[in-house]
């Protein structure tokens, strides 16, 4: 006589996906089902709807792009009935089983540790965010407004979560005085940015293009634009931020937290704290990078070897010293390009373990103000923070340009426009700058085809990442997914011409599978299926709606 499963939360989960697949969530449906909604209801304390939905969550976790529309054609039902349950997922998000992307349309993914609790066999519970020292409530502080600005979460619910946290670290000084101030939600969460923005970001030199993401209405923001504008702004007249300066004269469009404002609510953390916390910035450290390993064809792995061998710090010291006597420049500039996927920032990142040097990473977008003038700025600190980082460095770090296609493209001849006279001025500065640069600079890029000639004369190392062989990919094939024997890697690598970061995906869906399911009969079976849902979404957009 078979064994009867014993029941949890995965076995219920596929039972309740399984009847309602076409059902059309009809009240047969839920007879059928009755049974195991009742055992997930019970477990985490969920209406029978909120079980319903949670299931079809689960069973499409794999997804981080989950439509309702596309869970409608799996029950067979309008998606009008679906919208009936909109109040139910909207628990859900609340209680952080899901959450929700707004960005482009709507749709929903299933965080890792909710997948995680349910392979487990246990109630998810959200992270406890009570009894934090300063720095760890602006660390949860930081992790909210990244969710605001990737509209994973309204403007509603981040003040709703904010307050939460505040509630529940009412004995820290910083809490205490942000709501000694009274201020209504919107100026409080005002403050709570450009807070943010000093301690996280170490930012003294705030414009409007940092802090519009914030609320859900463009009305609501031109109004609390207009008030920063016209001076009038409550954290203006209560001396909390100011206008800087530019040239002697107060810049209207550029703000920074007062001295009294940094007084008052940051003494837990201290200036200095905040000081050592900007140098750390952007900065990937050696040791906190996984080791990883990676495939290459005969030749890009000869150019890898001998520059892992340059960088060793023996090699480095020697040549540069080598390099400096002899007048020449003493700079290593290294250029990684080709297609997508072919292993270009991991690259850097193992050359990094490998030499223990921490890499300072460049994040452009940042550098690109919007603010004419700004841009030029930020890209000579940038260099100047390097040096500095440099010198105090027992070893020289890597200066990491990561998609660098949008700085080191062609520069525009005859340019009037302000932003095409911009650009070439970025550009000119980073070419100034490698001329003298004394450390390592590595940039990646995908078009290479589109590099000023100025810029390929100036990088030392250029290595063309290719897509691998059918070796490599075998090796690959069977490095991700051990239980693949030699002769499925082969069939595999032989019928998809997939890229390392393509077997990678595939390698995730393969795991998520395993946990959310259990171990396949046919893995290579269960792969192709992976294999050819990622050629079709490399060859099609992914439609966006509701």
């Amino acid at each position: 006589m078979a064994t009867k499963k014993k029941m949890d939360l995965l076995t219920a989960v596929e039972q309740i996906v399984d009847k309602a697949k076409g059902s059309g969530l009809s009240s047969e449906f839920y007879r059928k089902a009755d049974k195991y909604i009742k055992y997930v209801s019970e477990r985490l304390d969920m209406t029978k709807e909120q079980c319903v939905m949670m299931a079809l969550f689960i069973d499409n976790s794999h997804d981080d792009t989950i439509l309702i529309s596309e869970l409608g054609k799996f029950l067979e039902c309008r998606t009008t009935r679906l919208i009936k349950y909109m109040a139910e997922i909207d628990v859900l998000e609340k209680r952080e089983y899901v959450r929700c992307n707004r960005n482009r349309g709507i749709s929903y993914k299933v965080p890792m540790e909710v997948i995680e609790a349910f392979k487990n066999n246990e109630k998810f519970v959200a992270k406890d965010c009570s009894g934090l020292s300063c720095s760890e409530l602006f660390g949860e502080i930081e992790s909210l407004f990244e969710r605001r600005d990737e509209k994973d979460i309204t403007y509603v619910a981040l003040v709703e979560k904010m307050n939460h946290l505040f509630d529940s670290n009412k004995q820290l000084l910083y809490v205490q005085k942000v709501k000694s101030y009274n201020f209504c939600k919107d100026d409080e969460m005002m403050l709570i940015l450009f807070s943010h923005l000093f301690v996280n970001n170490c930012d003294d030199n705030i414009g409007f293009h940092d802090i519009d993401f914030l609320f859900d209405s463009k009305r609501h923001w031109r109004l609390e634009k207009a008030s920063f504008e016209k001076g009038d702004h409550i954290l203006l007249e209560e001396h909390l931020i100011e206008n800087n300066n530019s040239d002697g004269f107060s810049d209207r469009v550029s703000f920074r937290m007062t001295n009294q404002a940094k007084r008052e609510l940051f003494s837990e953390l201290g200036l200095a704290a905040l000081r050592k916390n900007a140098q750390r910035r952007d900065i990937i450290k050696s040791e906190k990078i996984a080791p990883k390993k990676l495939f290459y064809g005969e030749k890009v792995g000869e150019q890898i070897a001998e520059l892992e061998k340059l960088l060793e710090e023996e090699t480095y010291n020697g040549i540069r010293t080598r390099m400096k006597e002899t007048g020449f420049r003493c700079g290593f500039t290294c250029l990684f390009y080709g297609e997508p996927g072919t292993g270009k920032t991991e690259t850097v990142l193992q050359l990094a373990k490998q030499t223990c040097r921490d890499i300072m990473q460049v994040n452009i977008s940042q550098i690109k103000s919007m603010w004419v003038g700004e841009s030029e700025k930020n890209i000579k600190q940038l260099f100047d923070d390097y040096r500095a980082r440099a010198m105090e460095s027992e070893l020289t770090p890597i200066l990491l340009f990561n998609e660098a296609d949008a700085i080191i493209n062609k520069r525009r001849e005859g340019a009037e426009r302000a932003v095409d006279k911009m650009e070439n001025s970025i550009q000119n500065i980073i070419l100034q700058e490698m001329e003298t640069l004394d450390g390592i600079l590595i940039a990646t890029t995908n078009l290479a085809q589109n590099m000023d000639k100025a810029f390929e004369r100036r990088f030392l190392y250029k290595i063309k990442f290719e897509k691998p062989t059918i070796e490599a990919r075998m090796s690959m094939w069977h490095e991700m997914i051990p239980a693949l024997g030699e002769e499925d890697s082969r069939a595999l690598a032989l019928k998809y011409d997939f890229s390392g970061g393509q077997i990678e995906n595939i390698a995730r869906h393969y795991v998520i599978g395993n946990i959310l399911h259990g171990c396949s009969d046919d893995i290579v079976k269960e792969l192709s299926a992976y294999c050819d849902s990622e050629k079709l979404q490399s060859k099609e957009t992914r439609r966006i709606g509701f």
